[in-house]
């Protein structure tokens, strides 16, 4: 009984980093709330089955990997090229050791950087920038869709 309690404070822990992580990038929002889940699993408080934790599993990294391509997305969505959608993934990588302001500014510059290095026109590139900080949002959406979604599991399994 005591470890099951110790379980259920540690997988509270893990959902409320996992939804922080949906804000601050440097920090796995998704996995850290499927981990919750696992924890919960693991006390006499829920009965998850194999199946659920399975689709749930598959979404925690679907979720986190498409994460990391949805700023290249929207670069190439709002006009930009290959070199736009190239400079938002670098300055992704980039941005993370500037968090959170870098991991925010970083896809949209690297974008711009990209197609003017490129020899595109500034407009085109300042779209392509506004298309990765887009993508950037959606992806943070998505995260946090995917975390609230697993508190409500975990809540709901704790309070049944």
């Amino acid at each position: 009984m005591v470890l099951d309690i110790l379980l259920v404070v540690l997988g509270c822990c893990f959902l409320a980093g996992g939804l922080l992580g949906c804000i601050l990038p440097v920090i796995p929002g998704p996995p850290l709330s499927y981990i919750a889940l696992l924890l919960l699993q693991a006390t006499g408080f829920a009965g998850f089955s194999v199946k659920f934790l399975l689709i749930t599993a598959m979404v925690t990294v679907i979720v986190t990997a498409v994460d990391y391509f949805l700023p290249a997305w929207g670069a190439g969505k709002w006009g930009g090229s290959r070199a736009g959608a190239v400079g938002s993934v670098l300055g992704l990588l980039v941005g993370l050791f500037f968090s959170p302001v870098g991991i925010i500014v970083g896809p949209f510059a690297g974008a711009v950087a990209g197609e003017l290095i490129a020899g595109r026109d500034t407009n085109v590139a300042l779209r392509s920038g506004f298309g990765s900080f887009v993508g950037f949002l959606l992806g943070t959406g998505l995260k946090l869709t995917v975390c609230i979604v697993f508190t409500y599991y975990f809540i709901k399994e704790l309070i049944v």
